[in-house]
């Protein structure tokens, strides 16, 4: 297992931690021994992620209630760190809460999607990335989704924002590789989280990855970059999936993402 506190440092930074993946996440990064700075919109399911991990494993854990798209994010957060030497950050907001088309959703809400996942893993990076590159050594994950492949119907600002972070990551990497920071970008296929839940998913272990393993899986490969698809069947999907023609793989994924409408729907 690779010691993350020599590789990274003492604080490691996770934006969504309140529950689900961000929240096993935080439990892997504090089993590793490394300080954390958690944050999410949710104080009260923040406080109970932070203060287990504090009991379970006797890591200091602060927390920062904070809407990650509200547009002072980045001065949020860099005051909330300020003086700490944060050399991991991962990025594990941005969930879609819905499967409907752009045209009936309201325009303020395809607004704050493009800020939870374009803006705010921008205002991050540049902040946390000087510090990791003057130093020679750090770590950046954007937990994304294979919702990136292409666009898709009911589907379309969730993959654009989606297919920013794939290539926001390629170019960081390239970037930032020479100067010893590690950049990858972890696109996920279904995984059961309670966010899942609550849209009336149940779990289908044949499909779906639990949070748990997703989590331990990105920590594994954060140094193999700049893309690593998390799962051993959805990197078997990808595979295929990046050799298809443009026009028959958006009918796909707009086909599939239907298929999961109705099934939340029914």
């Amino acid at each position: 297992m690779t010691d993350f506190a020599a590789k990274y440092g003492r604080w490691a930074l996770i934006a969504g931690a309140s529950e689900g993946i961000g929240a096993c996440l935080a439990d892997e990064l504090g089993a590793r021994g490394l300080d954390l700075i958690l944050i999410a919109r949710n104080g009260t399911l923040l406080d109970e992620v932070a203060a287990g991990v504090r009991d379970r494993h006797g890591v200091e854990v602060r927390s920062l209630v904070l809407d990650l798209t509200d547009p002072d994010v980045g001065e949020r957060v860099a005051a909330a760190t300020d003086g700490l030497e944060v050399g991991l950050v991962v990025y594990n907001a941005g969930a879609s809460d819905r499967t409907s088309t752009f045209l009936d959703n309201e325009y303020e809400h395809s607004l704050k999607q493009i800020k939870l996942d374009c803006v705010g893993p921008v205002a991050l990076a540049r902040h946390f990335g000087p510090g990791m590159r003057d130093r020679g050594r750090g770590g950046i994950v954007l937990v994304a989704s294979l919702a990136c492949v292409a666009g898709s119907a009911t589907l379309a600002v969730y993959s654009a924002v989606k297919a920013f972070q794939h290539n926001f990551a390629e170019g960081l990497w390239a970037e930032l590789r020479p100067h010893g920071v590690d950049v990858v970008c972890t696109p996920l296929g279904m995984t059961y989280t309670p966010a899942l839940q609550r849209m009336g998913v149940e779990y289908d272990a044949a499909s779906q990855m639990t949070s748990e393993a997703v989590a331990a899986e990105i920590l594994e490969h954060i140094g193999d970059g700049p893309v690593h698809v998390v799962g051993e069947n959805n990197r078997a999907v990808a595979s295929q999936v990046w050799t298809i023609d443009r026009r028959t793989l958006v009918e796909m994924m707009s086909t599939a993402s239907a298929d999961f409408a109705a099934r939340r729907n029914a």
